[in-house]
């Protein structure tokens, strides 16, 4: 019976369009040849749309070597005459980013020459989906530009890791110092994490998001009945992080005389809960931040001179992107991928044109204000491809002129570059960015 079959090759179309899976046949030139029922399904394309046309209308992102005539040919098929289970990703007819599973093996005429290649390939776009996250995750944490959470391959970041690890070594009171969405809390959980306390729990509190009596209650604790609402006996944060770190946030917000209490906290390294005098014991690391310039905030007589030198002794700067524009790129590709896992929307990339106004943009906010425009881009998108009339309009509309950006940066480079004796490595430095990239700088904008 089988026999039958195989000696039928009238059959062999009929039993292609029952399988399960898409089957694709493509000559030696990369011209397609045939089309199965379930490869129009996976694919988007209908097969009379697609026979007689070159293979590379799938745009397939596992293709990756060509042969004299710009045929793409995958580089494993052609070595060891088979693929197996190989993932890649290709873009449908309605312009979806579809994940393939593809099963490949080439085919040779009676004189054992290759006359072209036949391909499975079966849909694992939703299970995909469901992982990806996870795995990035994984995979950023193996990266280079990763570290402990934060994301940037530019000197300033550089400067920043090295700083982190030195201080992390410390049990030392430690300043950081950033604008508002730059990563102040993560500097903080990374000091943690790397230093001799990292079994210990890391606490957090924001010192602007509470009133007085509210913030004491949530630092030392209060006991049962010490005012209207405390029905029970609570610790505090301290308490709390107790063998650990505690980090207090945006502490240049915090009352003047909550800082007189906190700063006889971290003299005597005891507290005290609200409505009780039993001094508690703490051992603990304090890491402090804040968006504000805590100089100029003692100058004004809104915060504690005495409490600022018990607070800083290490003292760590967190760089804002517009000093570390060429982080943009890796930034917005890692939090456009974690906004297409969480709205089940596969965003694949950023036009150039979009990048460049992303580049540009002097972005008060910060990271935080890069991953909301994000969103919103990709909420207005259509495709899978950001486009500059899917960003946000103020990021259009803001944009540094090209006159006056170049004129700032030829300001800023000649004034680098006299600082320090033309050395060019210095002055990349200073800058916050790669020798290279200070180069093509200083040649585009014709800087002696």
């Amino acid at each position: 019976m089988i026999n039958k079959f195989l000696k039928n090759p009238q059959l062999l179309p009929e039993i292609f369009e029952t399988m399960r899976d898409g089957l694709m046949v493509i000559d030696n030139e990369g011209t397609i040849q045939l089309f199965n029922r379930a490869a129009e399904e996976i694919t988007g394309y209908k097969k009379q749309h697609v026979i007689g046309k070159k293979c590379s209308i799938f745009d397939c992102n596992a293709c990756v070597v060509f042969n004299g005539n710009g045929n793409r040919r995958d580089p494993q098929l052609i070595e060891f005459g088979a693929v197996s289970n190989k993932e890649c990703t290709i873009k449908s007819g309605d312009g979806r980013s579809v994940r393939l599973l593809k099963n490949a093996i080439v085919a040779r005429d009676p004189n054992g020459d290759i006359i072209g290649t036949v391909e499975t390939m079966t849909d694992i776009t939703s299970s995909y989906r469901g992982e990806m996250g996870f795995q990035d995750m994984k995979q950023e944490l193996r990266q280079e530009n990763c570290f402990m959470g934060l994301l940037g391959k530019s000197v300033p970041m550089q400067r920043l890791y090295e700083h982190i690890r030195n201080a992390s070594q410390s049990e030392a009171p430690t300043l950081i110092l950033g604008e508002s969405g730059s990563g102040k809390n993560l500097v903080a959980r990374a000091l943690h994490k790397l230093s001799k306390r990292r079994e210990g729990p890391f606490i957090q509190m924001n010192c602007g998001s509470l009133n007085e009596q509210l913030l004491e209650s949530e630092l030392f604790g209060h006991k049962k009945g010490a005012f209207t609402g405390a029905v029970s006996n609570r610790i505090g944060r301290f308490e709390a992080s107790d063998k650990g770190t505690i980090f207090l946030d945006e502490i240049g917000d915090m009352p003047l005389t909550m800082q007189v209490k906190l700063l006889r906290v971290l003299e005597e390294k005891v507290v005290e809960r609200v409505g009780d005098h039993k001094p508690i014991p703490v051992n603990i690391r304090t890491v402090s931040a804040t968006n504000k310039d805590p100089g100029n905030l003692m100058n004004i007589g809104k915060f504690r001179e005495d409490l600022l030198y018990r607070i800083n002794s290490v003292t760590i700067k967190v760089p804002p992107l517009r000093e570390r524009r060429e982080d943009i790129p890796l930034l917005a590709f890692h939090y456009l991928k974690k906004i297409s896992v969480a709205n089940n929307k596969e965003m694949r990339s950023i036009s150039p044109p979009a990048m460049e106004i992303l580049i540009d943009f002097p972005w008060p906010g910060n990271v935080r204000r890069l991953i909301n425009a994000l969103e919103h881009s990709a909420v207005a998108c259509k495709s899978d491809t950001i486009e500059v009339s899917d960003l946000p309009d103020y990021l259009v509309h803001e944009r540094m002129p090209e006159v006056s950006k170049g004129q700032t940066d030829r300001e800023k480079i000649s004034s680098a570059l006299a600082k320090c004796n033309g050395n060019r490595t210095l002055a990349a430095k200073k800058l916050g960015i790669s020798r290279v990239t200070l180069w093509k700088k200083i040649k585009a904008l014709g800087i002696e």
